[in-house]
């Protein structure tokens, strides 16, 4: 039997829903699809800058809230 490679999975008997699910999850896991659909339209520099920053903003807001104690609940 050949190694399998790349995104690419084996049906077992005749079990064609639990193979195409588990290509769903190594195609979303490699994060080709993401790049495919960053690659449909030109994005300008200054736009992939911009929504980098914004994402870096977000994390680090999420980050601090995580560290933060809990609200008082009385």
């Amino acid at each position: 039997m050949k190694p399998i490679y790349g995104n690419s999975v084996l049906v077992k008997d005749g079990k064609v829903e639990q193979a195409l699910r588990k290509f769903k999850k190594k195609v979303m896991e490699s994060g080709l699809l993401q790049d495919l659909r960053d690659r449909e339209t030109y994005e300008k520099p200054t736009t992939a800058r911009k929504k980098k920053k914004a994402a870096a903003k977000n994390r680090h807001r999420k980050e601090l809230a995580k560290q933060s104690l809990p609200k008082k609940l009385y």
